[in-house]
């Protein structure tokens, strides 16, 4: 919760970002953090190994498929989902514990695990969706990230054409034609749903404090 006494308390905003890969969501989500220390990044579980720099605990945490399994098999993740071979899923207990705690979260995850947020915590989701400006500069992108064989870009074009589909299902739609504007956006998204009425749980005694 915020030591600033002017603001009202509230639970904290579960803010979902979801692109199809080379959309920007990733540079998106540095943007955002860098630019806002009251945004918490939170950290899913995933099956895959780490890629070079990612850190166990900071990006991701790497867990054995077995004990995955355990982990969404108990209820410990509000989210999971089969991604390019590998799951990911969101731990439950550390996201509502900072979202109680009245902090806000970025979790940059696909459609099917922003579906089960949204049917997980309805109240203190908000998604954005990310286009691309087109499927010629998309991949383009891809090409030019030097990570992925012509078989995977192929594939991960074709994937890409059915998430689109799915941006209907979001709050906020927004097609990254430029990172700063990009970020600018969704900071502002972020800003509006801070003050949304509806999550001002603390407004009556707030108003209550202030009105003889």
């Amino acid at each position: 919760m915020s030591n600033n006494p002017a603001d009202i308390p509230r639970p904290g905003v579960l803010l979902v970002l979801s692109a199809p890969s080379g959309a920007g969501k990733t540079s998106i989500a540095h943007g955002l953090l860098a630019a806002d220390p009251a945004l918490q990044q939170s950290v899913s579980a995933t099956t895959r190994t780490p890629r070079p720099g990612e850190v166990d605990g900071q990006h991701y945490r790497f867990v054995a498929a077995a004990e995955f399994a355990r982990m969404a098999e108990s209820g410990a993740l509000l989210e999971h989902a089969t991604v390019h071979g590998h799951r990911y899923g969101t731990p439950r207990a550390p996201v509502e514990t900072t979202l109680a705690g009245g902090r806000d979260l970025l979790l940059v995850i696909d459609w099917q695990g922003a579906r089960q947020l949204r049917e997980q915590l309805p109240n203190d989701v908000v998604s954005v969706f990310v286009l691309p400006p087109s499927a010629t500069e998309l991949e383009r992108r891809l090409c030019d990230r030097g990570q992925d064989t012509a078989a995977t870009i192929a594939a991960r074009m074709q994937e890409a054409s059915e998430f689109v589909a799915r941006a209907v299902d979001y709050d906020y739609v927004l097609v990254n034609t430029e990172l700063g504007r990009a970020i600018g956006d969704v900071a502002a998204i972020l800003r509006a749903e801070r003050h949304r009425r509806a999550r001002l749980t603390g407004l009556p005694a707030f108003i209550g404090q202030r009105v003889p």
